[in-house]
C-alpha cells in the first residue's frame, strides 16, 4: 500500500475494531440472554474505554489513528492535518462504522432474535438522548467532544513511556462516559454514530425498529462544533 493508502486503511481498520467492541459490550449488556444482560452502563463506559486504547493500538503505527471525525478537524484546524486529507478521513472512520457495527450484528444474531426492546436494539448501533431536549442534548455532546479533543490535544505536550499513550487515551474515554456520558450516551464521534446507524438502516435486524434519523444530526454536527471549540482553546493557548 502507498503512505495514503496505508494511513486511510488504519483510520477504517481502527475505527471498525472501535465500533465492534465499542458496540459490543452494549450489545453484550442490552441484548436478550447475553452473559452480561444487565450488567450496567459501569460496564459499558469500561468496554468502550478499552476499545478505544485497543482500536488505537490496533491501527497507530499505520497512522495518527483518530478514529473519529471530529478528532481529525480539531487536528486539522491546528495544522496537524493536511485539510485535502479530512474528507477521506471521514469516509474511512464512516465506513469502518458500518462494517464494525454489522460484525457486532453477526457476532449477536442469536440475541438480536430474542430482543424486542427497539430502543434497546437501536441502542446497540447508535446513540439517543435519555431526556429530548434538543439544546441539551447538543450541549451535552459540545462539551464532551470540547473535553475530548483538547486533551488529545494537550496530550502531545505531555511525555508518556512508549505504548502507553493508547491506554491513557482509553482512560480518557471512560472518564468522559462515566462523567459526561448520562445524558445522550457520549457519542462524540460522528462516526461512531452514522455509521452504525445506516447500518442499522440497512441490516435484517429482527424486531428493530426505526433508525430515528431525526436525532441523527446531533451526534454529527455537535460533536464538530466541540472540536473546533477545542482546537481553538488550543492555538490560543499555544
Amino acid at each position: 500500500m502507498t503512505g495514503t493508502t496505508l494511513t486511510l486503511f488504519s483510520e477504517f481498520l481502527g475505527t471498525m475494531f472501535l465500533i465492534l467492541l465499542g458496540n459490543g459490550v452494549v450489545a453484550s449488556v442490552s441484548l436478550k440472554k447475553s452473559k452480561a444482560e444487565g450488567a450496567g452502563w459501569v460496564a459499558i463506559t469500561m468496554g468502550w474505554g478499552a476499545a478505544v486504547a485497543l482500536a488505537v493500538y490496533v491501527s497507530g503505527f499505520m497512522g495518527p489513528a483518530h478514529l473519529n471525525p471530529a478528532v481529525t478537524l480539531g487536528f486539522a484546524i491546528i495544522g496537524d492535518l493536511e485539510w485535502a486529507m479530512v474528507i477521506p478521513f471521514i469516509l474511512a472512520q464512516v465506513a469502518g462504522g458500518v462494517m464494525g457495527a454489522v460484525l457486532v450484528w453477526l457476532t449477536y444474531l442469536a440475541h438480536y432474535k430474542e430482543t424486542t426492546d427497539q430502543g434497546a436494539i437501536l441502542g446497540t448501533f447508535a446513540t439517543g438522548a435519555e431526556i429530548r431536549d434538543n439544546t441539551a442534548n447538543v450541549l451535552s455532546e459540545v462539551i464532551g467532544t470540547f473535553v475530548l479533543v483538547f486533551a488529545l490535544m494537550m496530550f502531545g505536550q505531555n511525555s508518556f513511556t512508549e505504548g502507553l499513550n493508547p491506554l491513557v487515551v482509553g482512560l480518557l474515554i471512560l472518564s468522559i462516559g462515566l462523567s459526561l456520558g448520562g445524558s445522550t450516551g457520549y457519542a462524540i464521534n460522528p462516526a461512531r454514530d452514522l455509521g452504525p446507524r445506516i447500518a442499522h438502516q440497512l441490516l435484517p435486524i429482527a424486531h428493530k425498529g426505526d433508525s430515528k434519523w431525526e436525532y441523527a444530526w446531533i451526534p454529527i454536527v455537535a460533536p464538530m462544533i466541540g472540536a473546533a471549540l477545542a482546537a481553538l482553546l488550543y492555538m490560543v493557548i499555544l
